[in-house]
């Protein structure tokens, strides 16, 4: 299973960009989206922006995902529940 995260281009250079990932700052390769624009939401997997998303899937993907990090965080279960291995390890 493959896992993207959401991410904002904060910068752009010719194949790389900085991106913020819940206000975390990381460069990703952009080869696979080249016409990506400052301001834009990407889905980021292994350091490469896979494919351009729009706001508002991103805004819901990232509230999900402060969801999961604080339920780990405070030693619960999933928001999303039980039956998935890879988030319950």
């Amino acid at each position: 299973m493959c896992v993207g995260v959401p991410a904002k281009v904060i910068e752009k250079e010719e194949y790389q960009a900085v991106v913020d990932v819940m206000g975390s700052k990381m460069t990703v390769g952009i080869i696979f989206v080249q016409d990506v624009k400052v301001g834009d939401y990407v889905i980021v997997h292994a350091g490469q922006a896979m494919s351009i998303i729009d706001e508002e899937a991103a805004l819901e993907s990232l509230e999900t995902w402060k969801m999961i990090t604080e339920a780990r965080e405070a030693g619960g279960q999933s928001p999303i529940g039980e039956s998935n291995p890879v988030v319950n390890r």
